[in-house]
């Protein structure tokens, strides 16, 4: 199993608007072989003194932490996925109606190495 990780700030007023963008973007995934993707709209982030999840997306006073992953059954899966997904007609192009800021964006790929 891989996994694709995302932590972002979404303007919390816009959280309807990221809705929308996230069911528009889990079929283009899904048709490309990814198995799960999973949005969670951030609910008890605390702030850290160290390091923390707001801290990571320089979260501003009226955003909202966001943490998303996509389940890929391998990274063989994920590599041509990815790159499908990304050549996909239905893909919205570069900032079209991202609901929130690209650069602040956290992202990786991990192999998966327990479930429980």
């Amino acid at each position: 199993m891989y996994i694709d990780g995302m932590v972002c700030a979404v303007p919390t007023a816009k959280k309807k608007q990221f809705e929308t963008w996230s069911k528009a973007m889990a079929p283009i995934f899904s048709d490309h072989g990814a198995r799960q993707i999973v949005d969670c709209w951030g609910d008890d982030v605390p702030e850290g003194k160290v390091t923390s999840f707001p801290m990571a997306v320089k979260k501003k006073a009226d955003e909202t932490v966001v943490l998303s992953w996509i389940v890929w059954p391998d990274k063989k899966t994920r590599d041509a996925g990815m790159k499908a997904a990304m050549e996909d007609p239905r893909m919205p192009k570069p900032g079209d109606a991202m609901p929130f800021d690209g650069q602040r964006l956290i992202f990786g790929g991990f192999e998966a190495i327990a479930t429980h």
